[in-house]
This record gives structure tokens, sequence and C-alpha cells, in this order.
């Protein structure tokens, strides 16, 4: 057998692989009609445009926007490349870039719009007389306070001139198709960058509920518009999305099948425990390190050797002022309540290659790490409650780096047990 670590980053590679955008995209293009124009925004968007660009029989235009330094090279098809997971004025542009595109069309036209994860931040147009600056304000408090993807894009959508369907109704006439690779637990495509084509089922009430909860401020401008029914997003039903369509061309469970079939041509029983985990970043670890215990002394949920396999999306409530994402999180916990247990190996990646806003993909754990880790010094608990892990991977040599991976479905976990 391969050595735990060149295994579990193969099984890494094979999820990758079953999420690029550049092979899946194909079997979901629609045959070409009138003028088309592409549009979108995400991680993902400059490879889904290539992939649209390898395979479309006639004349494009459009523009999508993705984060600074995952653009990918296309012919008719414009790349900006913007701020995540902060706004900025590039997001701004981009956005308006794209009302301008769909100007105009008829109902013989078509819009193929490309939506990945990461494109609420990156196609930020806010409403009414809210600044940037406040939008900004808002979006660092609400990943600062743990807040799950699903209630951050309620939020957005209702801030926004162009999310929760918006740009849709900008298209007028012309037909949308929107094809959506899917970053967000359960796969629900209006909550993939705040589904700026498809019919939002959440409400402004939704929105002010979350912020109160999370006990983030809001200036006027940004009460103003929730509280403005004219504001309010359009719903499931809605007569003038009738005839627009959508497609989900990549998923974390594809992308985790594809990591359990190469583990079973390694001999490896294999369990998928789910695509669509939540919750504090540690406490997931914790749990993980109990499902490992029962491996180990019962054989439950299944006997070693063995890989379980998990995806879905963390959050981290930051408390301390160290480095590092949420996938560096979880497994710095899961090695502080592991101990050292002989046999057990991890990665935590995401899927898209930055972890956070780190250089990282993610890190990888194995049996000697806490020593390793001793010997030079570092006390594993005191870093985690500083929100650390990164440091504390990059100390050991352990970081996974694999540089903009121009997908994104969401976090990549898997323990192997030996």
């Amino acid at each position: 057998m391969k050595s735990g670590r060149a295994l579990l980053v193969e099984l890494f590679n094979a999820a990758l692989r079953a999420a690029d955008p550049l092979d899946t995209i194909a079997a979901h293009l629609p045959p070409p009609r009138g003028r088309t124009v592409v549009i979108g925004a995400g991680k993902a968007a400059a490879r889904m445009a290539q992939g649209v660009e390898r395979r479309w029989q006639g004349p494009l235009s459009g523009v999508v926007v993705t984060r600074y330094g995952h653009g990918a090279p296309t012919r008719q098809v414009e790349v900006i490349e913007a701020g995540h997971p902060v706004p900025d004025d590039a997001s701004q542009a981009a956005a308006r870039r794209m009302l301008a595109a769909v100007q105009g069309l008829g109902k013989d036209d078509m819009v193929l719009c490309l939506v990945s994860g990461g494109g609420s931040a990156l196609m930020s147009l806010p409403a009414g007389a809210i600044t940037l600056q406040e939008k900004r304000d808002i979006n660092t408090a609400l990943l600062r306070s743990g807040a799950p993807i699903g209630e951050m894009n309620i939020v957005r959508k209702h801030l926004s001139a162009i999310k929760g369907g918006r740009l849709a109704l900008a298209c007028g006439e012309a037909r949308v198709v929107t094809l959506v690779l899917s970053d967000v637990p359960g796969d629900d495509p209006a909550v993939v960058a705040s589904g700026p084509t498809l019919a939002d089922p959440s409400t402004a009430q939704d929105a002010l509920r979350i912020m109160r909860q999370r006990g983030i401020e809001m200036p006027p401008s940004v009460r103003a518009v929730l509280e403005d029914p004219a504001w309010e997003t359009p719903k499931p039903g809605d007569p003038r999305l009738a005839s627009h369509s959508l497609a989900v061309i990549a998923t974390a469970h594809q992308a985790l099948q594809a990591a359990a079939n190469a583990a079973r041509a390694e001999g490896l029983r294999t369990l998928v425990l789910s695509d669509r985990l939540e919750g504090e970043a540690r406490a997931v670890a914790v749990s993980h390190a109990a499902l490992v215990e029962g491996v180990i002394r019962h054989g439950s949920p299944l006997r070693a050797p063995c890989v379980i396999l998990s995806g879905g999306e963390t959050s981290v409530t930051v408390r301390g002022t160290g480095r590092g994402g949420r996938n560096a999180e979880y497994l710095l916990a899961l090695a502080v309540a592991l101990r050292g247990t002989p046999g057990v190996h991890a990665i935590a990646c995401d899927t898209d290659g930055i972890d956070g806003t780190e250089d990282n993909a993610g890190a990888v754990l194995s049996p000697d790490t806490l020593a390793r880790a001793a010997a030079q010094g570092l006390d594993a608990a005191a870093l985690l409650d500083n929100n650390d892990g990164y440091s504390f991977f990059s100390a050991l040599g352990d970081l996974v780096v694999t540089g903009p991976t121009r997908t994104n479905v969401n976090d990549f976990r898997a323990l192997l047990i030996i």
C-alpha cells in the first residue's frame, strides 16, 4: 500500500478530476439559439467558460468574473478577476458589466449563466443607497460570526441589485440557461453564488432575522432596503422566470464517489459519510475522532483498513489572531482529539485550492503529527485556541498546496485507518 499521505493526496486528486467543469459541462450545454451571451461568477467561472468555448458551435460573447489568480485563457468570453471573500471595486464593476451584457436581448436569444461558489462576493452590486463598504463590513461580520453559507447568502441576496434572481430579470425576454457547479451542502442551486438567475424562496425578513441573531449592526441604508417591499426578490412561480432552465454540472457527492472508487481500487473498505456536513470545524473533528475510535475498537461502522470520506462546509467562529481556514482548523482539532492514535491518517482540503484566505488547499495529518509538533515546541491545543492551524501544519511541512484548481465543490475530508 502507498504511504498514508500519498494515498490521501491521490484520493483528493480523484475528487478534483471528477469536479473539473472543463469536462463536466459538455453534457449540459443546450443547442445554440439566436445571440448567445455568456455571463457568470465564481471560483470556477473561467474554467466553465473555457468548457463552453471548447464545445460551442457558433458565436459567443459575454463576461464572467472569478477570484484573483483563478482566471483562465478564453477567446470570446471576457474574464474579470475580483476580490474574494470580501468584495472590492472590481466585483462591483464586474456586476455592472454583466448587466450591460444582457441588455437588448430578445425572445430568440439565449443567456448562458455559469455559476459556482464564491460568486456572491465576486459579483457585488449593492441595492438602494447601500455602499460597497457597508456591504463589505456586513460580509466580514458574517464571516467572523461563524454563520453557515446558507445564512450568509440569504443576507447577500437581499442587499444586492443583481443576486436572488434579479440578474435573470435583467435578461428581458431572452431564455436563460443556468449551469451550476455546486459548493453548498444539499446542492440547492438557488444558494450557490446567491442564485443570481434563480427564484429566491427566502425573504428580506429572513435576512433581518439572521443579522439580529448574529449581532450584526445595520446602517440605515441597509435597514431601508430590507424594509422596502420594492426590493424583495422574485419568488418561485414568478411568470417572468417561467421559460428559464438550469442544470447542476458537478457536486460534492460526485467528487466523493470518485474518491471512494479510487480507495476501493487500493483494496480499502470505504464509507461516504456525508456530502453535506456543516457546523463548527472543531466540533466536527471531535465527532470524527469518536467515529475513528468506533472503527478501531468495534469495527463499526466498518473494519480497518478503511477510508471514511465526507464533504460539506464547516465554519469557524474566530476568537484568536492566528492564520488558517476551516480545513486547517478541523485537522488541528482532530489531531488534539486523536492524541496520536496509531494507524490514523487524515486529509482536509478545500476543492478550490484555497483554505480560507491562505495559500494552501488544506493539510494532512499522520499518527506522529503531535510527536513531531512537540519536538518543535509547538503546543497544538494553544494554537487551536488561537485559530492558528496554518502555522501548525506549515511548521511541520504538512500543508497541501495546489494553487487555484478552478473548480469548487467545497471541502474534502478523508480519514484513513489502517
